[in-house]
């Protein structure tokens, strides 16, 4: 059998030197070819490479690619803001400890975990602990990014071996990772879960109207530096324009004009300035993969809508 785990803190580290103790979390080998736990893999490696798209980071193995901070440095700076003062490439065993205790203390703060509680630590993921890896990147999409879809009752067979002076106690157990369910409405309601958004427009006229009026206020608070009013969101946005500049504005960069249509003239033009629009907010990390560029260019309320949610999401209180 492959050990996958690595050693594990008991209730307090002096307690378990005095006892010569040590806990072991080993998955068992066929929990590995399970068909839930490679497609959960795969969106996590997919979400990392689309968040951190524009640090030209890319990822191929949770495993391999995390064990020393610089992943995990990168997406707690870009989803949370926090920046650390660590070393950015970290080659020693020792400087890479260093660099995941801080990001480790640093987001079991924003989780509200102390190390006790938390089925990760810094042992687990530079051994490359593939459960604690994924147990950390869950809790972290779940804080970060609560709309993207995981599969659901994502489950491994483990073997919890406890050494003591004694012996060597084994206790087989399944070990959930993602949402636990055994109700076939909820798991469906996981499985397809909607932007907000989405839901919304299953709503009554009126309150719509009053999202709307919160994202347009939104807009012009940070259109009004550049002597711009938006009065009809479905129409301004139609031309990638106004999208453009908002995008610049809230996430601090310059577009420069050679880039896009100032006075696009046809729906081409139009097309080029919100395809641009939308790829420029994947490359920061926001979640309108699925938004058709030619639905903003034909007015389509609830993609319209989509689109300015996601940046008020992201900047509302900025």
């Amino acid at each position: 059998m492959t050990d996958y785990g690595a050693e594990e803190k008991m209730d307090e580290p002096s307690n378990r030197q005095a006892l010569g103790t040590e806990r072991r979390m080993i998955i068992q080998p066929t929990s590995l070819e399970d068909p839930k736990l490679n497609k959960l893999k795969e969106v996590l490696v997919d979400w990392i490479n689309t968040t951190l798209k524009i640090e030209h980071i890319v990822v191929r193995s949770l495993e391999e690619d995390l064990y020393d901070g610089l992943v995990l440095h990168h997406l707690l700076r870009r989803l949370a803001g926090v920046h650390l003062n660590v070393e950015e490439i970290a080659l020693s065993t020792d400087v890479q400890l260093r660099k995941l205790d801080a990001i480790l203390t640093a987001l079991n703060e924003t989780f509200g975990l102390n190390e006790e509680t938390a089925k990760w630590n810094v042992k687990l993921i530079h051994s490359r602990d593939l459960l604690a890896t994924l147990h950390l990147l869950v809790a972290i999409v779940r804080r970060f990014q609560p709309d993207l879809a995981l599969p659901v009752n994502v489950s491994v067979e483990i073997i919890q071996c406890e050494v003591t002076k004694t012996g060597i106690k084994a206790d087989k157990q399944t070990e959930f990772i993602t949402f636990q369910s055994n109700s076939s409405e909820e798991l469906e309601r996981e499985s397809n879960k909607e932007c907000p958004i989405d839901e919304l427009f299953k709503l009554e006229a009126h309150k719509i109207e009053t999202v709307k009026k919160a994202i347009l206020h939104f807009v012009n608070k940070n259109m009004l530096s550049l002597g711009l009013n938006v009065t009809d969101i479905d129409k301004q946005i139609a031309d990638g324009v106004i999208l453009l500049l908002l995008i610049g504005q809230l996430e601090g960069f310059f577009i420069p004009l050679s880039e896009f249509f100032l006075c696009p003239a046809g729906s081409s033009e139009m097309l080029h300035n919100v395809t641009l629009a939308l790829d420029l907010l994947i490359d920061r990390g926001l979640p309108v993969q699925s938004i058709d560029p030619q639905d903003i260019v034909s007015q389509d309320v609830p993609a319209t809508v989509k689109v300015l949610y996601h940046l008020f999401k992201k900047h509302k209180y900025k």
